[in-house]
């Protein structure tokens, strides 16, 4: 699978795909490897540019983006596709993701752990996922809340402006 990494204001991303779309992304930490290119197709390097873009404060919306949603099972799918309505300054809960796919408020352990499994952290927005009561839960993405605080933060999320 061709994977790049590419500089950001927060750091070194990496993106992953396949004819079938994009298969992976890596929040800033993301490690060089071997093999890695610098010549990513043409849609796959506008979406680099929109992330780059997107972590100096100018922010995009990645819900357009080529996910290969056949690599995840259905449910995950349908969490991450309610959470790309969560657009930039917002936030919703766990609960309202469930209730977003007709399942009860007790069903959000059920989207946190696809939440902590999304393939697409930034790009499916995961971070602007909190719990009910507005409090920071785990992030798995590396930095774990400092980080997700950041994005929230960059975004201008209520719950963190200045």
């Amino acid at each position: 699978m061709p994977r790049a990494t590419f500089e950001t204001a927060l750091g070194r991303c990496a993106i992953s795909w396949e004819l079938s779309g994009l298969i992976g992304f890596e929040l800033p930490g993301a490690l060089a490897r071997e093999g890695d290119t610098a010549d990513a197709p043409g849609n796959v390097a506008a979406i680099i540019s929109q992330a780059q873009e997107h972590l100096a404060g100018k922010l995009r919306d990645f819900s357009d983006a080529p996910y290969d949603f056949s690599r995840v099972p259905g449910f995950a799918k349908a969490v991450y596709c309610a959470t790309l309505a969560v657009k930039a300054g917002q936030t919703a809960s766990y609960g309202n993701i469930a209730t977003a796919l007709g399942q009860p408020p007790a069903a959000s352990r059920a989207v946190g752990a696809a939440l902590g499994a999304n393939p697409w952290p930034l790009l499916v927005p995961c971070h602007r996922i909190v719990a009910a009561d507005g409090k920071m839960t785990g992030f798995s993405g590396p930095g774990g809340i400092k980080t997700k605080l950041r994005l929230l933060a960059l975004e201008g999320s209520e719950l963190f402006a200045e």
